[in-house]
């Protein structure tokens, strides 16, 4: 019996969400975690709740975080692969239907679609700056109403007659549902049109001039929301595909892309890392204009990684700060993820990218 297994955890900008996968892909444990503005804190609870769920016989192959804090976590866990929330969500999503055309994924601080043809991603796009197409724009329209996002979620699915509400900015919105209860809109109609503002601000600056088309996947904690699923719907005029795994879907695409890198040791850092005490520090790196704060990483006082900067030479390196001042930019960890050799590939074409355009995925 193999009792090896891959996990994947994502770290965004709301949740912590790990998963852990058999070599085939089977799930044997998700969760999905509240951040609470402590990343690190979030990556361990999520560890310590593995130790007490995984059984002894399951061993650990391969670590790939992803996510906007990918390389914290991937610094704090030890990962052999970092990968991006795009290419994350999209392995997830191929692996569950190989023939989705459409990802639309909404987080709680920022929302993405990817346009995929033939199991490729060919194109994506994704929030700049306004929240109105996020998760936390009806988290606070929510505490507005002095009601759950589970209760908002339960009351738009009764509304008949839904309220038009303004979405394009969360400032206007909340005042146009400030003044559409004081005309006595019931509820139910208010946090329904508060589904149909999200879903238009996102088809309108998300998707816009994007070519939208079914097998449309919805995933990402907003997905749980049965009034914006419904908003989608009735906006596309076509089903939304609702994965099993709606919530974690990018740590599960992130568990995949482990279980397929050919990892030969992994550097997983172990369940234990749950009890360290663990920090960040910052300091300026003034070797250029740009002057970047670069986020170093400790544990117990040992150096276990850095991130920040623009030019990517402090990402993931621990030699000591004098070592890498006044050095030009270097790929790091892009350029081991993407340079590395990963094993005999005969018979294929190999094909050069130069790093002159900076283009190395991480």
């Amino acid at each position: 019996m193999n009792n090896s297994c891959y996990l994947g955890i994502d770290v965004g900008s709301i949740s912590t969400n790990c998963v852990i996968i058999t070599p085939e892909g089977e799930v044997l444990f998700e969760i999905y975690k509240r951040g609470e503005g402590n990343p690190i804190k979030s990556v361990q609870q999520c560890l310590a709740q593995l130790t007490e769920k995984l059984p002894d016989r399951f061993s650990i192959k391969g670590v790939c975080t992803t996510g906007s804090g990918r390389i914290l976590a991937g610094a704090v866990v030890g990962a052999d692969v970092i990968k991006n929330e795009i290419s994350a969500h999209a392995r997830a999503a191929i692996q569950l239907y190989p023939a989705v055309r459409t990802i639309c994924e909404i987080g709680g601080q920022d929302s993405k679609v990817t346009i995929l043809r033939d199991g490729a991603i060919v194109d994506f796009s994704m929030n700049l700056v306004c929240a109105a197409g996020t998760g936390s724009f009806l988290d606070s329209q929510a505490r507005r109403l002095n009601i759950t996002i589970e209760e908002l979620s339960s009351r738009a699915m009764m509304s008949e007659n839904p309220t038009n509400i303004a979405g394009r900015c969360t400032v206007f919105a909340e005042s146009d549902m400030i003044h559409k209860q004081q005309l006595g809109h019931e509820q139910k109609d208010i946090t329904m049109g508060l589904c149909n503002a999200l879903v238009r601000n996102y088809l309108s600056n998300v998707c816009n001039g994007k070519e939208i088309k079914p097998p449309i996947v919805f995933q990402g904690g907003v997905s749980a929301n049965k009034g914006i699923c419904r908003a989608f719907k009735d906006a596309l005029q076509c089903d939304i595909i609702i994965p099993p795994y709606n919530m974690v879907m990018g740590a599960y695409g992130a568990a995949i892309i482990a279980s397929t890198s050919c990892i030969e040791k992994t550097k997983f850092r172990g369940k234990e890392v749950s009890a360290h005490h663990i920090i960040t520090k910052g300091f300026e790196c003034g070797d250029c204009p740009n002057y970047c704060e670069i986020i170093e990483v400790l544990d117990e006082d040992e150096l276990i990684g850095r991130t920040g900067g623009r030019c990517g030479k402090w990402e993931g390196r621990t030699e000591p700060r004098e070592a890498l001042k006044g050095t030009g930019p270097r790929g790091s960890v892009m350029e081991h993820q993407t340079c590395r050799q990963v094993g005999n590939v005969p018979d294929l074409i190999q094909i050069g990218v130069s790093k002159k355009y900076r283009l190395s995925d991480k």
